[in-house]
């Protein structure tokens, strides 16, 4: 069994592996004021909810963490060690990810972003564009011949939002939803209408672009907590992958095993 573990600077995604199999996943807040001993008994606790049992804890054979957020290491590094007597595989420099990153100073991408990278060539071939809906949007297009190319990082979803409300000061904050129309008739609607269609063209403007530079047709696939509320609304994401991620980390994770044994 494994323990994949992404943390984003807002959430943070576990899934559990039997094999190449996601058997569980949970999405929790990423809170680097958490305790070793808290995140412990909250991950523990998610484990007693999916009604997953001791046993299974005790058969985990490995760990694997992408993080972007580098104090949550100094909680879940000794975490690891502590409630599951296993030091964990931590993506980074060193790590056998099995795809050249052409990035002027590959130390500057984010984990997560190749972890992106590396589950999308596997899943769905060369020739792909993966677009992450985080606290940042990213960005990232793997070619033809499967290289990892960058891409572009654009102000989250949330992080706009909050953004808006905070510096205009007669606007209120608002649920993110789709509003009737892309005219709003009333404050709320017409925030909501801006919001929603204005990352949607976002997305498509930038997807377009990628196109016409590689001048190629690659696959969009989209992943991140609001994947599946800006997909339908675009023109340029072919699929939602919501555990892409996790997917890619148990790929890593499978790369490295035997260096790791051995």
């Amino acid at each position: 069994m494994l323990l994949a573990i992404d943390v984003g600077n807002t959430n943070t995604v576990i899934g559990l592996y039997d094999g190449d199999k996601l058997v569980h996943d949970w999405r929790i807040r990423t809170g680097s004021d958490y305790t070793v001993d808290e995140y412990g008994m909250l991950i523990l606790n998610l484990y007693k909810t999916a009604h997953v049992g001791m046993n299974t804890v005790k058969s985990l054979t490995g760990i694997i963490i992408s993080c972007v957020a580098p104090p949550m290491l100094n909680i879940l590094e000794p975490l690891c060690q502590k409630y599951f007597k296993l030091k964990p595989l931590i993506v980074g420099p060193g790590t056998k990810t099995g795809i050249p990153i052409h990035y002027d100073n590959p130390r500057e991408v984010g984990a997560d972003r190749i972890v992106n990278a590396v589950a999308a060539r596997e899943k769905y071939g060369n020739n792909v564009i993966v677009v992450d809906f985080g606290t940042a949007t990213t960005f990232d297009y793997v070619s033809e011949t499967g290289e990892y190319m960058g891409g572009c990082i654009a102000p989250g979803i949330v992080v706009s939002s909050d953004a808006l409300f905070e510096r205009a000061s007669k606007l209120p904050r608002v649920e993110f939803s789709k509003p009737k129309s892309v005219i709003g008739k009333d404050t709320v609607s017409s925030m909501q209408a801006g919001i929603m269609y204005g990352y949607a063209g976002l997305v498509d403007g930038i997807v377009d672009r990628i196109k016409a530079e590689v001048k190629k047709n690659p696959t969009v696939i989209a992943t991140g907590g609001l994947a599946r509320v800006i997909a339908p609304e675009t023109r340029t994401i072919d699929k939602v992958d919501d555990m892409l991620t996790l997917d890619g980390l148990c790929i890593i994770y499978s790369r490295n095993s035997n260096k790791r044994t051995g």
